[in-house]
């Protein structure tokens, strides 16, 4: 269990992406011409395929677009580590004869927390720090989706659409309790491990001294924090607000208080 716990946990940690020449360069012509888009399949010689919207070679390595818009991410591959490219299929999410179906993110991380045992605040927090609540954001390095997993570590995890809202937080939560369950439910080895990888946390003997991976501790457990407080803080009855509205409305502001303390300096 443990070493395929492990297995698990290094493939996620960053799975090399590749991607090279093929016929990207005639559907890039057409773009160009036509501003017309057609999303690839990167099939991968480990096995995996990278869904992005077009390329670009440059040596040794491919620069794979995540969106049509360049500022939307990209990620960069060696360009001996691919197999061929494939038209994608039609995403669901951007078709207009199937349009999706709005989904409630609060109970998707219900969902996943009653199903995984992870405490739902933590779930959300997580989400928040990653992409924001963003289903469809793409980082450039290719994380995607809510919980933002790369590729390798989506198959793993048995995602099929990281784009979908509850299929990526399913796969995300799950990882996210097999790193939790490896640290003793230390939640901040685990965020470490989450967002720098667990052979990052084992080097280290705790969080790595990576700037990114600090910051991105402390803003999840600050956010985790402040749900808790805030659920622990008993509600106000309406009267006492409505009282406590009138003394503040009584006080001065900073610029009033400053502008009577010139005039009387006068």
């Amino acid at each position: 269990m443990r070493k395929h716990l492990m297995n698990v946990l290094s493939r996620a940690a960053g799975l090399p992406l590749a991607a090279s020449r093929g016929t990207c360069y005639f559907f890039l012509v057409l773009f160009f011409l036509a501003q017309l888009h057609a999303a690839e399949m990167a099939n991968l010689r480990n096995g995996f395929s990278l869904r992005h919207e077009h390329h670009e070679v440059f040596g040794a390595t491919t620069r794979l677009y995540m969106s049509a818009d360049p500022a939307g991410g990209y990620v960069d591959v060696p360009s001996a580590d691919i197999e061929s490219f494939e038209p994608a299929p039609p995403d669901p999410q951007n078709a207009a004869a199937h349009p999706e179906k709005p989904q409630d993110l609060e109970a998707i991380v219900s969902a996943a927390s009653q199903q995984h045992q992870v405490d739902a605040d933590f779930i959300a927090s997580v989400i928040r720090a990653e992409s924001a609540n963003n289903p469809r954001a793409v980082s450039p390095k290719g994380a995607q989706g809510l919980m933002q997993l790369m590729p390798g570590t989506a198959s793993q995890l048995g995602v099929k659409d990281s784009f979908d809202a509850a299929d990526n937080v399913d796969g995300g939560v799950r990882y996210l309790r097999a790193l939790l369950l490896y640290y003793n439910n230390d939640m901040v080895k685990a965020l470490a491990a989450y967002n720098a990888g667990p052979q990052r946390v084992q080097q280290y003997k705790g969080v790595p001294p990576y700037r990114e991976t600090r910051a991105y501790v402390a803003r999840v457990i600050k956010d985790y924090n402040r749900k808790k407080l805030a659920a622990r803080k008993p509600p106000q009855p309406a009267k006492d607000r409505r009282a406590e509205d009138r003394a503040q409305a009584s006080k001065p502001t900073l610029a009033q208080a400053s502008s009577d303390s010139a005039a009387s300096s006068e």
